[in-house]
């Protein structure tokens, strides 16, 4: 008599679990497709969902990479997150737009990259801003004309935040 009974339950269960997965799968936003090719004028849906006070989740193009936003002085840039990279690293027209000034004599840090050594320019950051998320004072480095073809979020942010984490093609940050 009870085995029918634990059976039905299971299998109530079990439906349960699946109906919320496959919910989830539909309230997912879309990933953007060309998130490097396509300016940031132009894009229509997010690439976050702010999901608290201090927290913004992130979620996996098709390569399974993670790009976000960034605003820097009143200036949004777009910024491959890096967990690879020491510190944060910016094409040296994504720095001149967010108002990071540097001179050819401020190229003098060598920077071991997957293309090389490079020299390029150590810089710090006021504030950098991520949806709710802002961290101060983060080291950075200007890498010089035609080095780089995205600017990198690295560990310099990412490390001063109370949390990251990835999940299921997540990654969710908690400033």
């Amino acid at each position: 008599m009870t085995r029918p009974i634990v059976w039905a339950l299971g299998v109530t269960a079990a439906a349960a679990i699946w109906a919320v997965g496959l919910a989830d799968r539909f309230q997912r936003p879309a990933p953007e497709r060309a998130a490097v090719a396509t300016p940031l004028a132009e894009r229509s849906q997010p690439s976050a969902l702010r999901s608290g006070p201090s927290t913004v989740t992130l979620f996996a193009d098709a390569q399974g990479h993670f790009s976000t936003d960034v605003t820097i002085d009143g200036q949004r840039l777009r910024m491959l997150v890096d967990t690879g990279a020491t510190t944060c690293a910016f094409t040296y027209e994504d720095a001149e737009r967010a108002g990071l000034r540097v001179s050819e004599r401020d190229f003098r840090v060598p920077v071991q990259t997957a293309n090389g050594v490079a020299m390029a320019a150590a810089i710090r950051i006021p504030e950098m801003r991520i949806g709710t998320i802002t961290v101060q004072g983060v080291n950075g480095m200007v890498m010089p004309r035609g080095r780089l073809s995205t600017s990198l979020l690295g560990m310099s942010f990412l490390k001063r935040l109370n949390e990251f984490s990835m999940n299921g093609g997540r990654l969710t940050l908690r400033g």
